[in-house]
């Protein structure tokens, strides 16, 4: 006979709810800032509920920035500039949902935790560039793009021009995808 549970289980809505909220208390107020309470309240769920899932404010947004990281990345169709558009496509919708701008603009601060960066780093920031990376490589591997291509510049690049648009207070044009693979592509010798 299986062993019974204790409680009722996880109700998945729940954790959607907090960690979405802790989020946007994040971008908000950084790691230092957060309130478990102020989460629970907006979450609708309680102090004690988050404590079951995170024993402290480190792991609660360990947690969420995680959470982000799971979103599926594109299909590699094997054409590197078609996977690159695609790849800063996914970008663009990763990085206007969930106030995930707002929440990079946190990890330039001074006094985000260490432990937090480097989640934040090895979860969104590193994944993202390697598939840049791999696009561009890809280029060169089939000729497409010539063997000095500056990959490593350019895989900055393609994102920093979100959010050098951010701060400017411009909003990426609907093709910015598009357009700045293409830049890239080209100014990495490629043609196209």
């Amino acid at each position: 006979m299986p062993p019974a549970r204790a409680g009722r289980p996880r109700d998945c809505e729940i954790d959607t709810a907090i960690l979405e909220t802790t989020r946007r208390h994040l971008a908000a107020h950084g790691v230092s800032g957060l309130s478990i309470a102020a989460i629970a309240d907006e979450a609708g769920s309680t102090r004690q509920a988050l404590y079951r899932r995170w024993p402290d404010k480190l792991s609660l947004a360990v947690a969420a920035v995680a959470d982000l990281a799971e979103t599926t990345p594109p299909v590699v169709t094997g054409e590197p500039l078609r996977d690159l558009i695609a790849e800063l496509t996914h970008f663009r919708e990763c990085i206007v949902d969930a106030s995930s701008l707002a929440l990079a603009g946190v990890m330039l601060q001074e006094d985000v935790d260490p432990e937090f960066r480097r989640v934040y780093r090895e979860r969104l920031v590193k994944p993202r560039r390697s598939r840049v990376v791999a696009c561009l490589e890809r280029g060169i591997a089939l000729g497409l793009l010539p063997g000095d291509a500056d990959v490593a510049i350019a895989s900055t690049f393609v994102t920093g021009s979100w959010y050098a648009m951010a701060v400017a207070g411009t909003k990426p044009p609907k093709d910015w995808a598009d357009r700045t693979a293409h830049l890239v592509w080209r100014a990495c010798g490629g043609k196209g």
